[in-house]
């Protein structure tokens, strides 16, 4: 049986990061209900432009991928009636996640404080910004700035004197996801012991600072960011690029014991033994740092990456090639594993990453696409009492909406 079978979510969320918890509570066996406005949620009409994929009601996987696994109701929560479907859909869930602004939240009566006095058991799942105190607790909050700017990554993972690197688009809110997702989870536990429901909160300024744990310590002890290739601690841990163009990383840190293997692995057998070299703490004081970075790059400029990669694996250096997505596709340890898998849409299989959690009782997850924006509208109404003639009158008024094409949402 799936975890958390049994479950339901009523998810009332827009772009990434909380979409995607609502999407891995879902594969792990929730009811998950998005609720979704007339207009449907952004990322369903203008994200598919900003990654260059297609968009129609077939194929939409720029949506999907944060979506899967949901049912979709269509509700004017300004309304009464859609309010009032809004309230009955609460008052029998277990979780609601959201990551709508607070002052809009308490302008629904949706916030933490109405909810928890009105359903004690409800657990509340909030995705934020940049927290839930402080005068920026209501801005908006988008993985690039958030994440990778004011939470550090940017400033920290950068070759110091170059341009921070171009993260594919939301890098941080999938991590974040899996945060809440995980918060969640424990919530469930929380209540099964207390019976009362909790808010869980998880911001993407605190998950990357979270995510920068080794650097946030470090720099106080002056090992400050962000660093030269040139002058890493160990340039056994670092990246270089090979003869044919193509990078790869260096993760060993123990420079003292490898350094003459290493040596002779390159063909600088005239270096093996050197006595201004050999030993780490000597050579960062003697600021050295370069000079074998250097001898590093000039030796592997001269193979190609899948030569250096094979004379460093065979001798037991851990390293591997910076894959691209293109090379992840065809990387087997991937596939045997089930880190990707394959979407059925009507001109061709997608491939899309899965969850990072695996349980052993279950198969990897049979995915089919999404549907339309309020496709279970109806059905989801008929499941909380209402008989067909208040559906459609809900509909007639603009209480609710059914399903509604991606062109009409778009404009087309």
């Amino acid at each position: 049986m799936k975890p958390l079978k049994g479950i339901k979510v009523v998810d009332l969320t827009t772009y990434m990061a909380t979409p995607a918890t609502g999407r891995v509570l879902g594969e792990w066996g929730a009811d998950v209900i998005k609720v979704e406005a007339a207009k449907g949620d952004p990322l369903r009409v203008t994200q598919a432009a900003v990654f260059n994929m297609p968009m129609s009601d077939e194929e939409n996987l720029a949506f999907d991928m944060c979506n899967l696994n949901k049912r979709f109701i269509s509700l004017n929560l300004k309304s009464e009636t859609g309010a009032e479907v809004m309230d009955k859909l609460l008052a029998d869930a277990d979780v609601f996640l959201t990551n709508t602004r607070t002052k809009s939240l308490k302008k629904m009566g949706l916030d933490w404080e109405t909810l928890h006095a009105k359903y004690p058991k409800l657990i509340m799942a909030h995705g934020l910004g940049y927290g839930k105190k402080g005068p920026e607790k209501d801005d908006p909050g988008f993985d690039v700035t958030c994440y990778m700017a004011r939470g550090g990554v940017f400033g920290t993972t950068v070759n110091r004197g170059d341009s921070p690197m171009i993260p594919t688009n939301g890098y941080g809110d999938l991590q974040a996801s899996m945060f809440l997702a995980a918060g969640v989870c424990a919530a469930i536990i929380g209540r099964n012991q207390t019976g009362e429901g909790e808010y869980v909160t998880c911001a993407l300024q605190h998950a990357a600072i979270y995510a920068l744990m080794t650097g946030m310590i470090s720099a106080q002890y002056g090992n400050p960011y962000p660093k030269s290739r040139l002058e890493v601690i160990c340039p056994f841990n670092n990246v270089y690029t090979a003869g044919d163009g193509k990078s790869i990383a260096m993760c060993d840190p123990e420079y003292d014991r490898d350094y003459d293997k290493i040596m002779g692995l390159i063909g600088r057998e005239d270096l093996i033994g050197s006595e201004r070299l050999n030993n780490c703490n000597k050579m960062n004081a003697d600021g050295l740092n370069a000079e074998v970075v250097g001898i590093l790059d000039e030796a592997l400029a001269k193979m190609t990456a899948a030569e250096a990669l094979k004379i460093f694996k065979d001798a037991g250096i851990p390293c591997e090639l910076c894959q691209t997505p293109l090379d992840v596709y065809e990387d087997q340890n991937a596939l045997v594993n089930d880190y990707l898998v394959k979407i059925k849409y009507p001109e061709a299989e997608r491939w899309v990453p899965t969850p990072p959690i695996q349980f052993e009782s279950e198969e990897a997850p049979n995915y089919t696409p999404s549907d339309k924006l309020g496709s279970a509208t109806e059905e989801i109404m008929r499941d909380l009492g209402y008989t067909d003639e208040q559906i459609k009158a809900a509909e007639a008024d603009g209480s609710v909406s059914g399903p509604i094409d991606l062109d009409v949402l778009a404009g087309k």
